[in-house]
């Protein structure tokens, strides 16, 4: 590791670092010693409950998240940045529009905007303290980054699970450098500023969060939206996912803090106009190159086009609006199954007893296991439906 010099070269060293950060358009920066993350025991106890669901990739590198060295070895100080993504409010929706997470908006990959901002911060650090280690990370290395942002006083932890600050709420995305310079550690956050407000807990239409400050992603919108890929959405929590397609921001939409978030100026987080909100039916309508064209550098490429289509799909079924029945009926011929599933659930919640025909010569042709499982529950559902106008006949 270089010599870092006395301890006022650190402290000077560490606010030229600070400096360039917020220049560069972050608006928390903080450092923390790199050191086994005291929110450790929550993760393995969230591992052993099975709360992270088909996230293979955190159980697998359990043992990286007991210390940064297993990201960057000799690692001594953590640098933690926030920058502020909140744009415009959510536009009224229509049954046919689907929303998507605020975070996603952008034209672009915010992992690629923060990353090349964090690697101007370490350049500046190489530069100083030549022959140091570093490295950028933005939400793909085995790191709390949450725990280390805490540590270095970015904020607290809400009842949602989410960082909150008192300045710019929860709407910010979270990056970090580590360091084999030791740097000046800030003072950690050590107070919640919650109270006894439960609103984000309240919300949530899932119920995933089985207690405050303990969030189950196997029943979370945004896990089940993105992370839940190549697999059908759980029977029992499609309704709950409303009109949620890509991710889902209602625990922070009512949280009072985010009222008082400022409006981010960056340009590569305005919004597009076909992301807030996104149109149902013309999703579900994409094939794969025009997936593949529109979608490759922005988040929705994560759960590809089948997750995108099948949450279109349930987005449709949720809307109580038969006229999207044509648009549905079109998709149980799509070449995925997990979209050809998606839309025959969604049928079953708009149809009718005289959609049980067309299911039943479907049932004939189909050889999935999973959409035949889907179809089955979608003549049962359309045949109990039927049922009370057939009593009162």
């Amino acid at each position: 590791m270089p010599d870092s010099g006395t301890s006022q070269e650190t402290l000077s060293l560490a606010e030229t670092l600070k400096q360039r950060a917020r220049d560069l358009g972050f608006d928390l920066v903080g450092i923390a010693p790199a050191v086994t993350p005291a929110g450790l025991p929550r993760l393995e106890d969230w591992i052993d409950a099975g709360r992270a669901g088909e996230m293979k990739y955190i159980p697998n590198r359990r043992e990286a998240y007991t210390h940064p060295e297993y990201v960057l070895s000799e690692a001594r100080s953590v640098i933690m940045l926030a920058m502020n993504y909140r744009t415009e409010e959510p536009l009224e929706t229509k049954s046919v529009e689907m929303r998507i997470s605020r975070y996603a908006w952008g034209a672009g990959d915010y992992h690629d905007l923060l990353r090349e901002r964090l690697k101007q911060v370490a350049g500046l650090l190489h530069e100083i303290a030549p022959g140091c280690r570093t490295r950028c990370i933005v939400d793909t290395a085995p790191l709390l980054e949450r725990d280390f942002a805490r540590l270095a006083g970015l904020g607290w932890f809400g009842k949602n699970t989410m960082l909150l600050n008192k300045q710019i709420g929860s709407w910010f995305f979270l990056g970090a450098i580590l360091t084999d310079v030791q740097l000046p550690p800030d003072a950690p956050h050590e107070t919640a500023h919650c109270g006894t407000c439960t609103r984000c807990l309240d919300v949530c239409p899932t119920d995933a969060f089985p207690e405050a400050g303990v969030l189950d992603a196997r029943r979370c919108i945004s896990y089940l939206t993105i992370e839940l890929r190549d697999r059908p959405i759980p029977l029992d929590l499609r309704t709950g996912m409303q009109n949620w397609g890509f991710g889902c921001d209602l625990c922070q939409d009512v949280c009072p803090w985010n009222s008082k978030a400022p409006i981010s100026t960056e340009a590569s987080f305005a919004p597009q106009s076909e992301m807030n909100p996104a149109n149902a039916t013309e999703l579900l309508g994409l094939s794969e190159e025009q997936f593949r064209e529109r979608f490759k550098k922005t988040p929705l490429a994560r759960p590809g086009r089948a997750g995108i289509l099948r949450n279109a799909a349930i987005v449709l079924g949720n809307s109580g609006d038969r006229s999207y029945l044509s648009s549905l009926y079109a998709a149980i011929h799509d070449e995925h199954p997990l979209v050809r599933g998606a839309a025959v659930w969604a049928i079953s919640q708009l149809g009718s007893i005289d959609d049980r025909e067309q299911l039943q010569s479907l049932q004939q042709v189909e050889n999935n296991a999973e959409v035949l499982s889907e179809i089955q529950f979608a003549i049962d559902h359309l045949t109990q439906k039927a049922a009370p106008d057939a009593d009162a006949d």
